[in-house]
């Protein structure tokens, strides 16, 4: 009797047991425990790293489950090696160019909430985890996971763990400009890290500068003792405050010492710098961000609150230089610091050389697609709705003239009003969980309202033109409108709220001519006009001949009785 050979695995028995190995579970473990415990605790070069090591060794058997699980005909090999291959080229990527890393985090944005993914060489040293990965496939392979209550738990307990894992990274830390003040007859400027309208509870990193402003480094051990007091512990040893060292209320107006009459202070909630010549009696206007370019850098730093709340005047200082003259400090939270020199001129500094890759502030009034965040997602939905509304109204106005009662309008403005609400939710939103549920069910509902309005139409043989006009009045419309949003991308306008104005006000040429296009359509009729005889008249005849009666001869009266002879 010859033996048969054991049946394959599928991908999907095999991708489990990759996903349920030991040496999976253990790194999702210390993803979860290191993002959102030993991060906060001790963050670093460290933790940084362990946690690109165990997403490296986690996400192949992730991305190799739910291909299989989509493409359950896939061999193993292949799922595998999809895996393995996507994960290590979409690092890759992500770590070596600055546009896949600002890509990843709109995706990541989108998907689990704000989130900063950063370009960082160093990270590739992570890419050797990717063995690790591989090695647990080899093991898994040899045992797929056979008994439906083991895959049950891996699909229902182990997969959307994984999921979350990978999706849902630690809180994202932004860096703060959040003090100024003096050591040692230097200026200071105090970096911490903020998410909204919070600081983080720890003491900011400080720069110090020698030459007023114009060069920064790290402060030496007798400075930090001034910037970053040390408080005994408990057991003696001295330990740095959990809460900032910078004071309960900062300075938000300061003078020259060698001239006292000479004073500035910061405006509340703007980035505004004024100044006074007699002690703080009359102000008058030193620097200042415009809020139109404010509006720009609040869309820029969407971490920094729906209305820029960090994007604003923390703290001041003043310094007295040679000559009488003076130099001006300004932490301005999310945008960096701001120096005004010796000779009164006024520059924007970013965070004082404390990291390399972010010194250079983004210049005011302007912003590229590329820099924000989701809101290309938001300007392309919105087109597409108001494109969508000149469809339900051209719509809408066809099928009542066409006899469809006031049933479709009910209907047509009804998914008009969710669509709205959807896209309400989509805009009030600053890059929150809640868009991974409003994108698609903005998208669904701008795919098939539309074709709802025009479906009644063409069922009653609606006239090419009409449909030509109708699709037309669309398509001025999201050009349009699309115009306004595309230069809100570019910082023009700088508002939102403008932005949204003008796109509604391009709306109305769509929907005059897609009202106008009911004149093409009209109630139903027959196909001939009732107006003539459906019918041609039947002409009068004569009466039909009785059968039982002979017919006469036209060449004489027959004689009852006597036969017609032939030849006769």
């Amino acid at each position: 009797m010859q033996r048969s050979d054991p049946p394959v695995p599928d991908a999907a028995r095999v991708a489990l047991a990759w996903l349920g190995h030991p040496l999976t579970v253990l790194a999702l473990v210390v993803l979860v425990l290191n993002d959102h415990v030993f991060k906060a605790a001790q963050p670093g070069w460290l933790t940084g790293k362990l946690s690109d090591v165990a997403g490296l060794v986690l996400a192949p058997p992730l991305v190799a489950a739910l291909t299989a699980l989509i493409l359950p005909r896939l061999p193993a090999r292949a799922a595998a090696g999809l895996g393995l291959g996507l994960v290590g080229i979409g690092f890759t990527l992500v770590k070596t160019s600055g546009y896949a890393a600002a890509a990843a985090s709109a995706a990541w944005s989108v998907v689990s909430g704000p989130s900063l993914v950063r370009a960082d060489r160093t990270d590739l040293l992570a890419l050797p985890a990717l063995a690790l990965a591989g090695w647990s496939w080899f093991r898994a392979r040899r045992d797929p996971v056979e008994r439906r209550s083991a895959r049950l738990v891996r699909l229902l307990v182990l997969l959307p763990a994984a999921t979350l894992a990978v999706a849902a990274t630690s809180a994202v830390w932004y860096h703060d400009a959040v003090g100024a003040t003096l050591v040692d007859g230097r200026l200071a400027a105090g970096i911490g890290e903020s998410w909204g309208a919070d600081l983080r509870s720890f003491a900011p990193r400080w720069r110090v500068s020698d030459d007023g402003g114009v060069t920064w480094r790290d402060p030496t051990a007798d400075e930090k003792q001034v910037l970053v007091p040390q408080v005994p512990s408990p057991s003696g040893s001295p330990v740095a405050p959990s809460p900032s060292a910078l004071p309960s209320t900062p300075t938000r107006e300061d003078c020259s010492v060698a001239t006292p009459q000479r004073c500035y202070r910061l405006v509340a909630g703007r980035i505004r710098v004024e100044e006074s010549d007699d002690a703080g009696r009359t102000w008058r206007l030193a620097w200042e961000v415009t809020e139109e370019q404010r509006a720009i850098l609040s869309r820029l730093h969407q971490e920094a609150g729906p209305h820029g709340g960090r994007i604003t005047g923390q703290e001041l200082a003043v310094l007295d230089v040679d000559g009488g003259r003076h130099v001006v400090l300004v932490a301005n939270g999310r945008d960096g610091f701001a120096v005004r020199g010796p000779d009164g001129d006024w520059r924007r500094i970013g965070f004082a050389g404390a990291y390399s890759a972010e010194d250079s502030p983004p210049p005011l009034g302007a912003s590229s697609p590329a820099e924000r965040h989701s809101d290309p997602l938001r300007a392309v939905l919105l087109a597409l709705a108001l494109a969508a509304v000149v469809l339900i109204v051209s719509g809408a106005r066809a099928g009542m003239k066409v006899g469809r009662g006031s049933w479709l309008p009910i209907l047509l403005g009804t998914l008009t009003f969710v669509t709205a609400l959807v896209l309400v939710v989509i805009w009030a939103l600053d890059d929150s969980i809640l868009l991974l549920v409003a994108v698609p069910a903005g998208v669904a509902l701008l795919l098939g309202t539309p074709w709802l309005a025009l479906i009644p139409i063409w069922l009653r043989d609606a006239p090419g033109r009409w449909t030509l006009e109708a699709l037309l009045a669309a398509g001025l419309t999201l050009v349009l409108a699309g115009l306004p949003l595309a230069g809100w991308l570019y910082g023009r306008p700088a508002y939102t709220s403008t932005a949204l104005a003008l796109a509604g006000l391009a709306t109305v040429p769509g929907l005059l001519l897609g009202w106008r296009a009911a004149r093409l359509v009209g109630p139903f009729e027959p196909l001939v006009d009732p107006s003539y005889p459906l019918l041609p008249p039947v002409e009068p005849h004569a009466p039909l001949p009785d059968p039982s009666r002979p017919v006469p001869d036209p060449s004489g009266p027959l004689r009852p009785g006597v036969p017609d002879e032939p030849g006769r």
